[in-house]
């Protein structure tokens, strides 16, 4: 698998990386979750991302690695202890969490500690990036980053105290494509793509009930791409290598529960790097289209 350095850290990642919120939200066994990390390690993987608050994912990837841990770069995120619904930027609590995700992956460090999704006014006040920094003193983290979007997701590049940003990239999620990466670039800031799948939102013929896929599902009825008219695998592939095209973009993150789903993951870049003409085909669909109230979706 192709592998990318992340900006200007050290971490040389594998442009796909492993994300951790299914394996925890839909309650996957340890022993699936062993097969699964198992068989994306042996498939090139060496990027996997978490939060404390994807219920038991941390403690399910801890004990799954064992000993593998050396073969991969372990990403987590703060901010979120008490569960998705509820934010606490303060220092000490953000330091016990990061203390209690070092527990459950059993590990000494992380490579990359991110805050989850905080908002511009709390990075403003400054004490959320402090908590990190002070992490990433006492050795709890090599690197520190910000996960989100939009204005907030801006001033985190601007502001110059992360080494990276994850942020939507995606065929129905183009803002940071025209706004926030060519600031990423610029600084030389290590990029993360999540949701770059969109979801898969197109795969549902009616509007899901589900509110986490109703944004891109309206988004891609109205682009009407060609290429998701074609097979299953086409469709994820074409997406997948959009996302990987984006100036800017360093890894991929995709998460899934089943342990053969990886390697078919892996699979979908094997078409190679996405034709330009055909990336710039999707970004003039998205100009044509996308209303000012398509941001990034956090």
């Amino acid at each position: 698998m192709e592998q990318r350095r992340l900006g200007r850290t050290e971490i040389v990642a594998s442009v796909l990386g492993f994300g951790g919120s299914e394996i925890g939200y839909q309650g996957v066994s340890a022993r699936t979750v062993a097969r699964l990390l198992g068989s994306a390690l042996d498939a090139g993987l060496n990027v996997i991302d978490t939060a404390e608050c994807y219920d038991d994912s941390e403690r399910l990837i801890g004990k799954a690695i064992g000993t593998r841990r050396r073969e991969l770069h372990l990403f987590t995120k703060c901010g979120h202890a008490g569960g998705g619904s509820s934010a606490d930027w303060r220092r000490a609590p953000l330091l016990a969490s990061i203390e209690r995700s070092l527990r459950r992956l059993a590990t000494d460090y992380v490579d990359l500690i991110q805050l989850h999704s905080c908002s511009l006014g709390e990075l403003r006040k400054g004490e959320a990036i402090e908590a990190l920094e002070r992490a990433r003193e006492r050795g709890w983290a090599r690197y520190i980053g910000y996960s989100g979007d939009g204005e907030a997701a801006r001033y985190a590049v601007e502001c110059g105290r992360f080494d990276t940003l994850q942020t939507s990239v995606s065929i129905a999620d183009q803002e940071s494509v025209e706004r926030t990466l060519p600031l990423a670039i610029a600084r030389q800031m290590g990029v993360i793509a999540k949701r770059p799948l969109a979801n898969v939102a197109w795969r549902y013929e009616r509007k899901p009930s589900e509110p986490y896929y109703q944004a891109y599902w309206s988004r891609l009825r109205k682009l009407d791409y060609p290429f998701l008219k074609s097979s299953p695998d086409a469709a994820a592939s074409t997406a997948l290598r959009f996302t990987l095209s984006a100036p800017g973009v360093h890894i991929a993150i995709v998460g899934t529960t089943k342990p053969e789903r990886w390697q078919q993951n892996a699979a979908l870049l094997g078409a190679g790097p996405l034709p330009a003409g055909e990336f710039e085909r999707i970004r003039a669909r998205w100009r044509a289209v996308a209303g000012e109230s398509w941001g990034g979706q956090v």
